[in-house]
């Protein structure tokens, strides 16, 4: 892939969003290393410099669409923060945000778990969401969940991550040994919505008990 230049121009135009699609595309389907500047405009159906005209490298457009990935993510979960409610009607109503995202952006988790084992050049933009998300969650769970220990937002934040995230990652390799059913079917994925609120019931139920 080229490396990155010194500029990036905020992707305001139809065509830069057509870029933009086609890249998000060939991330999807053939993750970090199929994207280039020539695949993209391909895609796209355009010019390859016309890439480049919108940002320096594909190092740059690969930071911009993990950028508009996150913006989504935390746009999905704060509006999902937004409905009033009890903490436990907030916090279901929060997992079935971040499921119903999941569910619907998939294929960014190979892409996004390429950068973090293999501490790719693109790790400081994962670093710095992950924060973003944490905090959500500490305010969400301020008052209840400690600062530290094994039962401080930042851990539930993590083990709820690993629950539903896992899943997916999972999921192409776990064949015969899930049962019958498609892993991705709607009935298992309705199975695992359960089960994820399920747990999260008995975080509540401990964290709220006395003593």
């Amino acid at each position: 892939m080229e490396t990155a230049g010194e500029h990036t121009k905020e992707p305001a135009t139809d065509r830069a969003q057509q870029l933009l699609d086609a890249a998000e595309a060939l991330l999807i389907e053939d993750g970090y290393d199929g994207l280039s500047a020539q695949a993209v405009a391909r895609r796209a159906g355009v010019n390859k410099a016309l890439v480049f005209y919108y940002w320096g490298s594909t190092a740059e457009l690969f930071e911009r669409m993990l950028e508009r990935y996150y913006a989504r993510h935390e746009r999905a979960l704060t509006e999902a923060l937004a409905v009033e409610g009890t903490l436990a009607e907030r916090v279901h109503h929060l997992i079935d945000a971040y499921l119903d995202y999941m569910e619907a952006n998939r294929g960014y988790l190979r892409i996004v778990q390429q950068q973090v084992s293999g501490l790719g050049p693109h790790l400081p933009v994962v670093q710095r969401h992950l924060g973003d998300m944490m905090q959500i969650s500490a305010g969400l769970l301020a008052g209840l969940a400690p600062a530290n220990g094994a039962t401080a937002a930042r851990h539930l934040h993590l083990s709820l991550s690993a629950m539903v995230v896992n899943y997916f990652t999972y999921a192409p390799a776990m064949g015969a040994a899930w049962g019958p059913d498609d892993p991705m079917s709607t009935t298992s994925l309705a199975e695992r919505r359960a089960h994820v609120h399920w747990v999260v019931d008995a975080w509540l139920n401990h964290l709220a008990a006395p003593g």
